[in-house]
């Protein structure tokens, strides 16, 4: 059995979410529910809970600001918050789950299913990565937390090679030999890493342009990855390609 705790300053919201989890969650207990900072940081201490469910932007401070204020988190945190592409492109990037307004039954069960397969211990490291993509300086996070069979795997992004799509699945090639099969797809990865000198060269791969060795001429062409690796271009890709590479035949 888990327990949490609900942090959002709209008493509907509080309300709704906790409504949600009492109906459809029968393995989670909530043990409060909380409207700004001050009450959530004495629930946390009071109750010891295994799931924070914490709102960003609360009236008067963040949910970010809250968790710097606890000495040690060792709970799982799953963010709510309303559509923002650029927030939700950072909670990818960190593995931190978040719900979004209007929470949907079956995205509550399945992020509660995920903090059963967590790490504590990988906390940390995925919640530095948030922040840093949400409010730290650098606009581009520069590491992504890869899911893995038995955790979670935080590469720098200029490790990978290239993704190649495997039906809903990507696999993720690092320049170490390593491959992580993930089961996202490959317009996620196309999504995540187009602004860090990524691009779509076919249906089936999203490459590192900084990992290119060679380009061959064809109707689309292929490229040579530093591995050695022989990828191919499709034709409809090929121009936009050329002009990411500022090339011309």
């Amino acid at each position: 059995m888990l327990t949490c705790i609900v942090v959002d300053d709209e008493s509907k919201s509080r309300e709704s979410l906790k409504s949600l989890i009492e109906n459809f969650c029968d393995d989670v207990v909530v043990k409060t529910t909380c409207q700004n900072g001050k009450e959530a940081i004495e629930a946390v201490y009071m109750h010891h809970p295994d799931i924070v469910f914490l709102d960003i932007q609360l009236q008067r401070e963040t949910g970010f600001d809250i968790l710097e204020r606890i000495d040690k988190i060792n709970f799982e945190i799953i963010f709510t918050t309303a559509y923002s592409e650029f927030a939700v492109k950072a909670f990818k990037f960190s593995a931190i789950d978040y719900l979004l307004k209007p929470i949907d039954i079956n995205e509550l069960r399945k992020a509660i299913g995920k903090v059963q397969k967590r790490k504590v211990g990988e906390l940390n490291q995925r919640m530095e990565l948030l922040v840093n993509a949400i409010r730290g300086n650098a606009t581009r996070p520069s590491r992504l937390a890869i899911p893995a069979s038995d955790g979670l795997v935080f590469v720098n992004i200029d490790q990978i090679l290239y993704c190649e799509a495997s039906g809903n699945y990507t696999n993720i090639h690092l320049d170490d030999n390593r491959k992580f099969v993930v089961s996202r797809t490959l317009k996620e990865y196309d999504d995540l890493l187009s602004e860090h000198d990524f691009f779509r060269i076919h249906n089936s791969y999203v490459i590192n342009l900084n990992a290119i060795k060679k380009y061959i001429r064809g109707e689309g062409g292929q490229v040579i990855m530093i591995n050695d690796k022989s990828l191919d271009v499709s034709k409809a890709k090929k121009k936009g390609f050329l002009e990411k590479i500022k090339m011309t035949e």
